[in-house]
C-alpha cells in the first residue's frame, strides 16, 4: 500500500547508503519519474529532462563525477535532473500549438480575449523575457522593467541569470515530486549538488546549454545510510503569519 502524502513525506530522508542485495524495479522508478513531470513549472515551459540511469558501467563512472559520495557509490539506480533553458522556444511553441488544437481550430475572429491572451502569452511575451544576447539584452530589460516598476507592480526578474533560476526553481520542484513519488512506494533517494557537473554532463552525452540541477542516487536504505536524527530549526524561527 502506498503512503500517503504526510507519511511519504516523514518517510523520505537523503540516504547515504543502500543495501547492496536489493535492486529496484525500473519501471517503478519510471513511474515515478513520470510523476515529476507532473510537477508545477513556470509558464508551463517545462524547462527539464530526466536521465535515468540503469547501466552499471555508467554508474560506475557515475560515482567519481559525484566526488565519490556514498550516495553514488551504493546507488541501484540514478536519476539526473537536468535543466534545459535553451529549448524556451520549442517549448513555447509547443504550448502555442496545444491551445490552438484546444480551440478546435476556430477562426481567429471568434477567439475569446482569454484565448488571444493565451497565445500571445507563448508568442510574444515568453519570446520577450527569454530572448537575449550575451546577457547585454536581459540588462537592457531589466533596466526597462525597473523604471516601469516604478509607475505599477511589474515581472523584474528578466535577466538571463534570472531566467536560469527560474529554470532551476521548476527543476527543483519535479525533483521533489519524484523523491515524494519513490518514498510513497518504499524507495529512497539522495539528492546530491556535489558533482562535477561537466564531467556529468560528459558521461550523459548533454549539449552545452543543458544544465546538470541535481544526481538524486536511488535505493533501498540501508540502517546505517542514515546519519543522524533529523535536524530542523525550530518552526517557529520559520513561520510567520502575516
Amino acid at each position: 500500500m502506498e503512503k500517503t502524502v504526510s507519511e511519504a513525506i516523514n518517510y523520505r530522508r537523503s540516504i547515504r547508503i543502500f543495501k547492496e542485495d536489493i535492486e529496484l524495479d525500473t519501471e517503478k522508478v519510471r513511474t515515478c519519474i513520470h510523476n515529476a513531470t507532473l510537477a508545477p513549472t513556470s509558464s508551463n515551459l517545462q524547462l527539464w529532462e530526466f536521465y535515468h540511469i540503469v547501466d552499471k558501467t555508467i554508474l560506475k563512472k557515475m560515482v567519481p563525477a559525484c566526488l565519490g559520495q556514498n550516495a553514488a557509490k551504493y546507488s541501484k539506480q540514478m536519476v539526473v535532473v537536468v535543466t534545459r533553458k535553451d529549448l524556451w522556444r520549442k517549448r513555447a511553441k509547443a504550448n502555442a500549438t496545444f491551445i490552438k488544437s484546444s480551440l478546435n481550430n476556430k477562426p481567429k475572429i471568434e477567439y475569446t480575449k482569454r484565448d488571444k491572451f493565451a497565445l500571445a502569452y507563448y508568442t510574444k511575451l515568453i519570446p520577450t523575457v527569454y530572448t537575449d544576447f550575451l546577457g547585454i539584452l536581459g540588462w537592457v530589460k531589466y533596466t526597462v522593467f525597473q523604471v516601469a516598476g516604478l509607475l505599477k507592480p511589474t515581472y523584474r526578474q528578466v535577466r538571463n541569470s534570472d531566467m536560469r533560476i527560474v529554470a532551476h526553481k521548476s527543476a527543483g520542484l519535479a525533483a521533489q515530486n519524484f523523491m515524494m513519488s519513490m518514498a510513497s512506494i518504499g524507495y529512497d533517494t539522495c539528492p546530491m549538488e556535489g558533482s562535477d557537473t561537466l564531467r556529468v554532463k560528459k558521461l550523459l552525452g548533454l549539449p552545452i546549454g543543458a544544465e546538470i540541477n541535481m544526481v538524486i542516487g536511488c535505493g533501498i536504505r540501508d540502517e546505517k545510510g542514515i546519519y543522524g536524527e533529523r535536524f530542523r530549526i525550530p518552526f517557529e524561527e520559520v513561520y510567520f503569519k502575516v
